[in-house]
């Protein structure tokens, strides 16, 4: 269900920043662009991280959590896996760059 119309924003891109870090408001705001231009959805995109994080504690509860800080949730997006080409120059220019130091 989409929590944000302006940016886009759905339930589920919520508590997926959550499984990768988000904890408050800020998080997603810096993250997924929730309630920074007219700000109509912050009631519920703040009900969905509770949820969420609630979820997230309960799932985890067993497992021991690593630390990390609130403030440099990283939102990564999903790049294409790298070809075997590109690979080979990554790794060429690598050597190349190692060999002129």
């Amino acid at each position: 269900m989409y929590i944000c119309v302006c940016k886009g924003v759905t339930d589920s891109a919520i508590r997926e920043a959550v499984n990768n870090g988000a904890e408050r408001m800020r998080d997603l705001k810096s993250c997924l662009g929730v309630t920074e231009q007219c700000g109509v959805c912050a009631c519920h995109a703040k009900e969905v991280l509770e949820q969420a994080r609630r979820q997230k504690t309960q799932t985890h509860a067993s497992a021991p959590e690593t630390a990390c800080e609130p403030s440099r949730v990283l939102c990564v997006k999903q790049l294409p896996e790298e070809t075997n080409d590109e690979r080979e120059y990554r790794n060429y220019s690598m050597a190349e760059s190692s060999t002129a130091a």
